[in-house]
């Protein structure tokens, strides 16, 4: 049997055992992730079977693979994954919100440092004389100087009876989790920008090379009207409509490079460069976008940084619901305090120089005008509301990759369409010039067989930025490479923040 020699002891162990006991108690509601409503279905309305017997862009099919990684590389483009490389090192944004994930991690260590007590020790040391007049007053020594030497440590101590602290850090997880899936949505809407700038210029090169194209075929019409008129064979009219159909080509030439420029700079600006000094090559190539696996829908859930990001938000309010709860009941405070304190540095340390003190306190607010019971209805109502847009980012996830999945697809066929046309077109020009040299038609048939071709294969070339730049934005709502796995948990938000933890933007 224990026995306590110290009549203190006793009461401070029972004290502390019921400390322990309740320390045990959790408030609040407990967590359940929500399902998302309506529940997904089992294959993409826009799914790879409506891709069957087509000569156009399809989907890859599930089994072939997911997107992993640097999902960039599927466009097999060296300029475009170097770029983007760059984009991962140099990215202003990406950088602004992975120091907000560390703040946030910070916020996690501050959260847990509530679980420990608090020491303070204040060393001081003072001399003093009283008044020699005070014969009256109740001071002793009047008229005497004195020195005081004191080294005083104070210990408190707030147990988390309640889970009030335990909640705290919860919440602080959670939240570091929703940052951390913030700087990956961020960080995925970054490569998307890029990628997408980056077909767009491939774009404005295709056309450039078009007009190019035809202001050296409109040059040489120019110069068979003007020999066909100086021989007399045809009038000066001809030689008119040709120069200004000539001089329209060229301005429209001209025009495209505002555009090529803007998206350039707007590519320097991704990848953390003066845009004075960046430029993008010309290679005046489009193709049709490689097939991308899309999985099934319900794979989606687990592949948006988004999603995530609203789900963990949850988690989040729902642990501050807990707090708010934590709030009915009384906070217990343990404190002592003790040290030296003598009159001289000689005896500073000896044992009869001691002096302590030690004794809990409980505070327990009685009346508030029921400021707890509105705060908490605060609380619950906020949980209401992000399910709600927990639930409408699940439903805009799938809107997303179902417009973006029939984009692609009707882009193909009307790319099909297109160059069909285009092809019609240039016989029709071909026909047309025939006849105009031997007379039959007059150049203003020319010029409208001209015009012809141009918009169209100035459509082809348009229709096929934008499959591109609409495979850019299918893979960007299928969640780039990212998966819920890369998320990091709660334990390792809560590890010492470090660079190597996580990946770190130079």
């Amino acid at each position: 049997m224990m026995k306590f020699h110290n009549k203190t002891a006793f009461p401070i162990a029972v004290t502390a055992a019921c400390f322990l006991f309740l320390a045990g108690c959790m408030v609040g509601p407990k967590y359940h992730a929500p399902t998302s409503t309506p529940p997904a279905a089992a294959n993409y309305k826009e799914s790879p079977v409506n891709f069957k017997d087509t000569n156009g862009w399809n989907v890859a099919n599930p089994q072939d693979g997911m997107l992993h990684g640097k999902w960039w590389e599927i466009y097999n483009d060296p300029q475009l994954n170097a770029l983007e490389e760059q984009l991962e090192i140099n990215n202003q944004n990406i950088k602004e919100y992975f120091q907000n994930f560390m703040e946030a991690r910070a916020l996690v260590e501050e959260a847990r440092a509530q679980y420990w007590p608090t020491v303070t020790a204040s060393p001081a040391w003072s001399r003093a004389k009283s008044s020699g007049t005070l014969s009256n007053s109740p001071t002793a020594n009047a008229g005497q100087t004195s020195t005081l030497v004191s080294l005083p440590v104070s210990v408190s101590w707030v147990p988390d009876l309640w889970g009030k602290i335990r909640n705290e850090v919860r919440e602080a997880q959670y939240a570091s989790q929703v940052s951390a899936a913030d700087l990956e949505n961020e960080r995925l809407t970054e490569e998307a920008s890029l990628a997408e700038f980056y077909f767009e210029i491939r774009g404005q090169d295709a056309l450039q090379k078009i007009l190019n194209d035809t202001v050296a075929a409109d040059q040489k019409s120019l110069e068979l009207t003007q020999t066909l008129y100086e021989t007399g064979i045809n009038d000066y009219i001809s030689v008119v409509e040709a120069k200004t159909t000539l001089e329209s080509a060229q301005a429209a030439a001209t025009n495209l490079g505002i555009a090529r420029a803007q998206y350039e700079h707007a590519i320097a600006v991704l990848v953390g460069k003066v845009a004075t000094d960046f430029s993008v090559p010309v290679v005046p190539l489009l193709r049709a976008p490689p097939p991308i696996p899309v999985g099934v829908p319900g794979q989606l859930l687990q592949r948006r940084p988004d999603v995530a990001g609203a789900e963990r938000t949850l988690a989040e309010e729902n642990a501050i619901i807990g707090i708010g709860y934590g709030a009915f009941y009384p906070d217990i405070t343990l404190s002592a305090s003790g040290g030296f304190e003598s009159s001289t540095f000689k005896k500073w340390f000896d044992w009869p120089s001691r002096f302590w003190s030690i004794g809990p306190s409980i505070s327990e607010t009685l009346f508030n005008g029921w400021l707890y019971r509105a705060e908490l209805h605060q609380y619950v109502a906020v949980y209401n509301s992000d399910l709600a847009a927990y639930r409408q980012t699940v439903l805009t996830a799938f809107e997303q990759v179902e417009d973006y999945l029939a984009a692609v697809r009707i882009y193909g066929d009307q790319i099909r369409s297109a160059q069909d046309a285009a092809k019609s077109a240039q016989q029709f020009l071909d026909l047309e010039m025939v006849r105009y040299q031997t007379g039959v038609d007059p150049y203003i048939d020319v010029i409208t067989a001209q015009n012809t071709l141009l918009t169209d294969q100035q459509t082809v070339a348009t229709l096929q930025v934008s499959q591109m730049v609409a495979s850019v934005e299918l893979i960007e709502a299928l969640g780039g490479g990212w998966d819920l796995s890369q998320l990091p948990t709660p334990a390792q938000v809560t590890k010492k923040a470090a660079a190597s933890d996580y990946k770190l933007p130079q």
